[in-house]
């Protein structure tokens, strides 16, 4: 009889809104012997019901979901006590995005463009208790470190909030005030005041240049 204790798979919980993607990721795991998924979400009310109950070693979490950000995510889960160790995966723009994220509480960024085997590493790294950015990343963090870096001088958009940064993508994918109102679950006259922050902060003297400012922010990042 084998004294060797079976070791158990530690538990991943996928929040991502695009069901294709989705099915990638619970397959990419599926193939690591020392992982499993433990649960599915599309939104943050699937997202934060699926982790209490099945209280995973880590999540994977798009910043783009149904109804809200995936930053919101991060902070209730926070908030909330569920100390669940968050890796982001995404599309958006990670000098801008990964950063903030950890800020938020996740401990790691990592982009959907990056190979499967990196993906795994980035899982493996935050499940031993390690944040996990790119070499890219870490490479601007440090450089904005060194007072004598062009780094250390802070971007337009990395002076917008979470908020800003989510209602400014969604301008630029063509969403009206309105439909941002509904997309994210806020009143109409929030929408209005983010939309105004955002236009004293960069400079943007009406709607029409904020709108041609985001969709050509949202062009270039590929969001």
């Amino acid at each position: 009889m084998s004294d060797t204790l079976e070791i158990q798979p530690k538990k991943i919980f996928i929040v991502e809104d695009h069901p294709l993607f989705r099915a990638m990721l619970v397959q990419l795991i599926e193939k690591e012997l020392e992982m499993t998924v433990c649960g599915e979400a599309s939104n943050i009310k699937e997202a934060k019901a699926g982790i209490e109950k099945s209280k995973p070693d880590a999540a994977l979490v798009d910043i783009t979901l149904h109804g809200s950000s995936g930053l919101e995510l991060i902070k209730d889960l926070k908030s909330h006590g569920l100390n669940c160790p968050v890796l982001v995966i995404s599309m958006h723009e990670e000098k801008l995005y990964a950063e903030r994220v950890v800020r938020a509480g996740a401990r790691g960024y990592i982009s959907k463009q990056e190979p499967p085997s990196e993906v795994i590493k980035a899982i493996r790294q935050v499940l031993a208790g390690k944040i996990y950015v790119s070499e890219r990343v870490t490479g601007s963090i440090l450089a904005r470190l060194d007072p004598s870096s062009r780094e250390t001088q802070v971007s337009t958009l990395d002076s917008l909030s979470d908020r800003e940064i989510e209602v400014f993508q969604l301008v630029g994918r063509g969403l009206n005030s309105r439909e941002i109102a509904e997309r994210i679950n806020l009143g109409l006259t929030t929408v209005d005041t983010y939309r105004q922050r955002i236009k004293e902060k960069l400079g943007i003297k009406n709607a029409a240049e904020l709108y041609q400012r985001a969709v050509q922010w949202v062009a270039e990042s590929g969001i």
